[in-house]
């Protein structure tokens, strides 16, 4: 897990995190913990229109108050969720129930679900925290556990909120977002899709599977040396590759992807798609590119999973990906808020290979 982002790529190809064990699962289940029952500092981002609507973050969201924001809270859920389900004999897994089902309770929900109805607060954490809501609930889908049956339909008046919000909303982005941040269409588009396909909600595949033929399915020569700026924790190019790889028949995809990137292997190995250094874990934004090297570990392995065993790009990408993910390893659990309050959550998507198993043709 100490691995430096600076070793030489030959050494650092042959490492790679497959897995948790139990004793790195309970220390990040405990960091989670911690941030999920944590209620300040926190980022509201909210519109008020009056000033009987100010709350604190607990009386606005009884069940995601903690974590700093709510996308945080959210998809820290989901890290506990996934531990205590792949995970069960570690130290805390008594812990992580009892908060779950003090967090996820029937009326917890559906408060939060009146929140969002709120037409207000229509666009609030669009689309990030929706998708990471979504795949909270994916993780919840048919687990066989007592608990876990309840706190899944908890959680369905907000879920029934979420997804109209995404239907309302999808027609009228005439453009996507493009950003290493929060925003970016492609990652929550993603999300969503794999979402819809679990669910059978074949209205919202269709819109989101034509939504991104729409705003990606011509693109050309991404300016992949733009990437990153310096408070990037998403590449909108590789989110963009790892939805469409979900989206197009795989020889679809392959010629997609030589158009898109048409110099990757090249970029894969001159320096230009590296691991990139933290200078500062204790700034909130510096610390965005820890999750960037996570978060491009995870799209670069998705991406070269959808490719025929003999592409010339694939053996590149795992590589890279491998190099992204052991940089970004060392970065969880650094002491500081900043960045332990949702790194755990990046580290354990890409390393248990989320999404992966979710698409389809």
């Amino acid at each position: 897990m100490k691995q430096s982002a600076v070793a030489s790529a030959e050494q650092s190809a042959l490492l790679s995190h497959d897995s948790l064990d139990d004793l790195t699962a309970n220390d990040w289940a405990r960091l989670v913990l911690k941030g999920v029952g944590t209620e300040f500092p926190n980022k509201l981002s909210l519109v008020y229109s009056s000033e009987d609507q100010i709350k604190t973050p607990r009386e606005h969201f009884p069940a995601f108050f903690g974590s700093f924001d709510w996308h945080s809270s959210v998809h820290g859920h989901w890290v506990l969720v996934r531990l205590l389900k792949e995970y069960p004999s570690i130290e805390s897994a008594q812990q992580i129930r009892d908060v779950l089902d003090r967090h996820l309770s029937a009326e917890n929900l559906r408060r939060e679900a009146d929140f969002f109805s709120q037409d207000e607060q229509k666009s609030f954490e669009r689309m990030y925290g929706w998708a990471w809501f979504l795949r909270l609930t994916m993780e919840l889908d048919n687990w066989q556990d007592a608990d876990a049956t309840r706190w899944r339909e908890n959680l369905r008046p907000l879920e029934d909120v979420l997804v109209s919000r995404t239907e309302a909303y999808l027609p009228l982005l005439t453009y996507p977002i493009r950003i290493g941040q929060h925003t970016d269409t492609s990652f929550a588009l993603g999300q969503i899709l794999d979402y819809a396909r679990a669910k059978k909600q074949v209205k919202l595949e269709r819109l989101v599977v034509e939504r991104s033929r729409a705003f990606y399915g011509s693109d050309t020569d991404y300016p992949v040396h733009y990437e990153p700026s310096g408070h990037d924790f998403f590449s909108s190019c590789w989110n963009e590759a790892d939805l469409m790889r979900r989206v197009l028949p795989a020889d679809q995809f392959e010629d997609w992807l030589s158009s898109f990137v048409p110099h990757a292997a090249a970029q894969l190995t001159d320096g230009t798609i590296a691991p990139v250094d933290v200078s500062d874990v204790s700034d909130p934004k510096i610390v965005h590119l820890a999750g960037l090297n996570l978060s491009r570990a995870w799209c670069l392995q998705s991406v070269a999973s959808a490719l025929r065993e003999d592409h010339p790009l694939r053996q590149p990408l795992i590589a890279a990906a491998k190099l992204h993910l052991n940089a970004g390893m060392k970065y969880i659990n650094s002491g500081h808020y900043e960045g332990d309050h949702w790194l755990a959550t990046f580290g354990l998507y890409a390393i248990e290979r989320i999404g992966i198993e979710d698409a389809t043709d």
